[in-house]
């Protein structure tokens, strides 16, 4: 056994949080798969690199927890899940060692790791990975745009989605998730338009975005803008000023969003944009009302539920709705209370065309729905590949498949 193989199977003392090697030519480093997001970006910020993935959860997840639930990360567009920075993989899994080729892309047959991404630890225990990375950004322009009508913004977010500009951030909050956030007055819907590069200045693309977020009848605000050299940058998502930036609008939504995954009230989608209208009104009808039934609170007017939606993420297919639910709480009672409002919302969700989760991972959470999504023959190979490389079912059991 090599000193690496030592390192990733021992672990102590070195954690698995470390990255062992950076291929600068081919931008890929190699990483343990206990490196949580701050240790990951500050190792590879020694090199000018950085891997350009922020989960909310950034501060506390690790690598090999992104890749074994497909986590999806801050930037909208474009590069959103962890598959999309995967290089290979390395696992130990009881029947011996699992580790793919590097290699930028390959159609020898289904892809290894393509098996590991969102396996949520039931085949193997993930040691480490080579991800792609690159040069940091220095180059920056943030702009938000208010609409009067959210059916108009996400118009506007579809044909921004399908022109190939590929903003950084284009995110959508409706009126009642802007004002909740602080990030508006919560009497407009706001979307949150961001565009960086490592190499040339974007002032040019968000030009772009926002002239078709006009022809949709929004309203931007004067878009910030920063080279190499310029203040009013913000270092990553972390939200620390550099050259000294006030808040805005991007910033106040920027820290709500950190705090988002500790609130339990809320669940996220997926669904192509010719679904997405009828999805989105019978999904907040389906869960207001149940919400009302369940907090015993009246269905309109003061002290009504409050449903709030916004868009994570945008692809040229379609949207990733995330739904928030602000209501009346039983203390004592606030688990149960949400699993009522989590089937109503599941069954609005499956029955609508949508999926049971875009970034939130299955879990024991959302596996009877997520065993309505998925094909039954796939269900089929699942198990037997479960019982060919774990046959004591001794790796998470219970989750995606039976023991």
């Amino acid at each position: 056994m090599t000193r690496d193989e030592q390192i990733v199977y021992a672990g102590a003392p070195e954690r698995l949080d470390r990255v062992l090697e950076v291929d600068c030519e081919s931008l890929a480093a190699r990483v343990q798969a206990g490196a949580t997001g701050p240790a990951l970006e500050e190792q590879l910020r020694e090199r000018g690199l950085t891997l350009r993935h922020f989960p909310q959860s950034f501060e506390y997840s690790t690598l090999g927890g992104w890749i074994a639930t497909r986590a999806s990360g801050h930037f909208a567009t474009l590069y959103t899940h962890i598959d999309d920075l995967v290089e290979s993989v390395r696992a130990v899994t009881p029947r011996g060692r699992w580790e793919s080729r590097r290699l930028p892309g390959s159609g020898a047959g289904p892809s290894p790791d393509r098996a590991l991404l969102g396996s949520e630890g039931i085949l193997g225990v993930i040691a480490e990975a080579w991800m792609r990375v690159r040069p940091r950004p220095r180059f920056k322009s943030s702009c938000t745009v208010e609409f009067d009508d959210f059916a108009a913004a996400a118009r506007a977010v579809r044909e921004i989605a399908q022109s190939g500009l590929n903003p950084a951030n284009c995110r959508l909050l409706d009126k009642l998730e802007a004002g909740t956030t602080g990030a508006g007055s919560g009497e407009r819907h706001l979307l949150v338009l961001g565009f960086e590069s490592a190499s040339l200045p974007v002032d040019a693309p968000m030009r772009q975005a926002v002239d078709i977020a006009r022809e949709h009848t929004g309203a931007p605000s004067t878009a910030r803008t920063a080279g190499p050299t310029g203040r009013n940058v913000k270092d990553d998502l972390t939200n620390r000023p550099v050259g000294g930036e006030s808040a805005d609008a991007a910033g106040a939504w920027r820290s709500a969003f950190l705090l988002a995954p500790y609130l339990r009230d809320t669940f996220v989608a997926a669904v192509t944009w010719d679904r997405f209208e009828g999805f989105h009104a019978e999904v907040m009808e389906a869960v207001r009302a149940k919400v009302a039934e369940v907090c015993d609170a009246p269905s309109e007017g003061p002290g009504a539920p409050r449903v709030s939606c916004r868009f994570t993420h945008v692809y040229p297919d379609g949207p990733a709705p995330y739904f928030t639910v602000l209501a009346p709480a039983v203390r004592g009672g606030e688990v149960e209370q949400w699993d009522e409002i989590k089937v109503a919302a599941a069954e609005a969700v499956i029955e609508g065309g949508g999926t049971i989760t875009h970034h939130h991972a299955v879990g024991r959470d959302h596996r009877p729905w997520y065993d309505r999504q998925r094909p039954a023959p796939f269900a089929a190979a699942l198990r037997a590949a479960k019982a060919e490389l774990d046959p004591g079912a001794i790796l998470n059991p219970g989750v995606l498949i039976d023991p």
